[in-house]
């Protein structure tokens, strides 16, 4: 039997995210900033005859059930856009918390794309159709590489962050799931205006999501006065929230010293 094909599915941040309008498609307009850790979920798939779906890990008791999750919407949708007529067993190792505002689910249905795009052996743009279909972030998602995303977030311009390449970084969330849906319907509606530099940015889901997840403001609090932490930020609609440091050492301590109930990934932007 040959070796599984093999995909990571990074964890995705928001560095700034700026709401700018609501979509008459329901969705929103924003502006914001992409990037990627180098570390997240796995995936792995041989083929088979059916599209199959198991899961391991931390957070795979958290997931939806096979139908409706993005994996296999994923797997699903790129076979009907090639006429492929294989089929796959695909296994995902979900260490990231879902809900969290880190890519979850866009992550492993980019990571999906890639994989069997691979196994498949199938033109790499039948992933690029399908991707938007499955969500917003599901395009910046399969890049997987710093972006700045306008529109649904899903009109991407590749962009370079040379500085922040390798950089060490500690996420961490407080156990909480977080409703895009909700933090969104929780936005105020004002437009505060494009985003320029992302370190002078915002995250304007920021405090609608406080309003619901209170812990986030208990979380950034704690990441501030870390030794060495240079940035501290929410990532997309929460509850996760990250920063940035010096080194990786200053990371690692903080690292250490997270509240045993709060869940955390020291990791590099990739």
């Amino acid at each position: 039997m040959s070796n599984p094909a093999r995909e990571i599915a990074p964890a995705k941040l928001n560095l700034a995210l700026h709401v700018r309008g609501k979509r008459p498609d329901g969705r929103h307009d924003i502006e914001t900033i992409f990037a990627f850790c180098t570390d997240g979920d796995g995936l792995s798939a041989e083929l088979a005859d059916d599209l199959v779906l198991s899961a391991s890990g931390p957070f795979a008791g958290d997931l939806p059930t096979s139908g409706e999750n993005l994996v296999s919407k994923a797997a699903r949708a790129l076979q009907a856009e090639a006429r492929v007529t294989e089929g796959a067993s695909i296994h995902l190792e979900k260490k990231l918390p879902v809900a969290s505002g880190i890519g979850g689910g866009s992550a492993d249905a980019a990571a999906t794309l890639r994989l069997l795009t691979s196994l498949w052996q199938i033109d790499p743009n039948h992933a690029s159709t399908v991707a938007p279909r499955l969500g917003s972030d599901v395009p910046a998602c399969l890049l997987s590489l710093p972006a700045r995303g306008a529109g649904a977030g899903d009109e991407l311009s590749p962009i370079e962050l040379p500085d922040l390449r390798g950089k060490p970084i500690l996420l961490i969330n407080p156990r909480v799931e977080v409703s895009t849906a909700a933090v969104f319907g929780a936005w105020d509606g004002n437009d505060l205006g494009p985003l320029g530099d992302w370190r002078e940015g915002r995250n304007d889901l920021e405090a609608p999501a406080k309003s619901l997840v209170p812990q986030i403001e208990t979380v950034l609090a704690w990441l501030s006065i870390q030794p060495g932490k240079e940035f501290a930020r929410m990532s997309g609609s929460g509850a996760t929230c990250f920063a940035l440091f010096d080194s990786e050492e200053a990371r690692d301590l903080a690292a250490d010293n997270v509240p045993r109930e709060w869940w955390r990934l020291a990791t590099f932007l990739r």
